[in-house]
């Protein structure tokens, strides 16, 4: 680990920074967008319109915030032409079509955002002509999952039996071809480095068939959730905390030649692996509205993992990143942001959302985690 690579490092590193987003508009891209503005970043945005009413990026007024490129990055010339105007130092990739039931509704979709989609941003990347760090986020799901109880590690298969994973694996091996093809000389301007995460949770995500996103809509109406699956394990994560592990990996990039192609894995420790209905129990503590229904006999869906974790010893051993929240903290961020919304407890989200991200930070400081100390 590099002396002064904490958050201090980090505001140094991204103030002033021309920084740009896929995916901006969406749940995680509008978090990182806050975050990245708040570190002094110039944030410019490359994404579809909000996926969601309501969403995050609007009731936080970051159109405000955001240099804002409304597109589709299966436009490949189009993308190619903002990335020349925008000119980033860093590029955070989260554009995706994200959601598992929705792949099986729209493959060609899925297939076409998520795989074609990463490969006109690597196209637009060979063209720069200035140093560029580019963080390409995929999903945990990339893996092969065989619902065994240790973590995946990143050498394990990629694969997947549904669209999208498959549609995530596929990601994978395409920018490690780049990498290996056209980023691999001493005079490529672009290093790379991919993030694999999953099951984050947070204020601001009203996505279809997500747990947290179904429960809050519910309540928000005084209305009982109906639980698919509430036995499913999963590792539920904070929304800052692979984001943290993002930016790490973005300022690390830059330092570290070695990192250019690795993937690392951000999640909680296995420990913080609990089923979908100890989520809903432990958010009933900080919500008096909180009500649900098993109906998992009644539930004929397509196919849903039920297990799936990852091993993210390699992050912390070369990038010493660790998660700062534990899972009571997990679930409390979370609802406290969504009841701050739907009771209108905050006169400003975007304020509440900085706040949020202040006490994050606060707390892997006072957890002694090596990356979120000042240098």
């Amino acid at each position: 680990m590099h002396d002064g690579f904490g958050v201090d490092y980090m505001f140094k590193l991204y103030s002033g920074k021309n920084v740009l987003i896929t995916g901006h508009t969406g749940f995680k891209g509008s978090w990182l967008a806050t975050w990245l503005s708040a570190l002094g970043a110039k944030v410019a945005g490359i994404a579809m319109d909000p996926p969601s009413q309501p969403s995050f990026f609007e009731a936080a007024g970051l159109a405000g915030v955001v240099d804002d490129h409304r597109m589709d990055i299966r436009d490949r010339q189009e993308l190619q032409e903002a990335m020349r105007d925008i000119q980033p130092d860093f590029v955070f990739h989260l554009a995706a079509q994200p959601l598992v039931r929705r792949a099986y509704q729209n493959p060609v979709e899925t297939y076409e955002t998520n795989i074609m989609g990463t490969i006109h941003l690597l196209e637009a990347l060979r063209t720069m002509t200035k140093p560029c760090r580019a963080v390409l986020i995929t999903s945990d799901k990339c893996y092969d999952n065989l619902e065994w109880v240790w973590g995946y590690r990143e050498t394990d298969a990629l694969g997947g039996p549904d669209p999208y994973s498959a549609s995530k694996g596929a990601a994978e091996i395409a920018i490690r071809s780049y990498v290996k093809s056209y980023f691999n000389d001493d005079e490529s301007q672009v290093r790379i480095g991919v993030a694999r995460a999953g099951n984050v949770i947070g204020g601001g995500d009203w996505a279809l068939d997500r747990i947290i996103p179904d429960c809050m809509r519910a309540w928000s109406r005084n209305e009982i959730v109906e639980l698919r699956s509430p036995q499913a394990i999963r590792p539920w994560q904070h929304v800052l905390e692979p984001l943290s592990g993002y930016l790490l990996l973005g300022a690390q990039l830059d330092m570290r030649p070695e990192l250019h192609g690795e993937t690392f894995n951000f999640g909680p420790p296995t420990q913080q692996n609990h089923t979908v209905l100890e989520l809903v129990q432990n958010m009933s503590r900080y919500w008096e509205q909180v009500q649900w229904r098993d109906i998992s006999d009644e539930y004929n869906g397509p196919y849903e993992s039920s297990l799936l974790m990852l091993n993210c010893d390699k992050a912390l051993h070369q990038l010493q990143w660790q998660a700062a929240l534990n899972f009571d903290q997990t679930v409390q961020f979370t609802t406290e942001w969504y009841r701050y919304y739907y009771q209108q407890e905050c006169p400003s989200i975007l304020d509440f959302t900085k706040s949020q991200i202040a006490d994050y930070t606060a707390f892997a400081r006072k957890k002694g985690l090596k990356w979120a100390q000042i240098s």
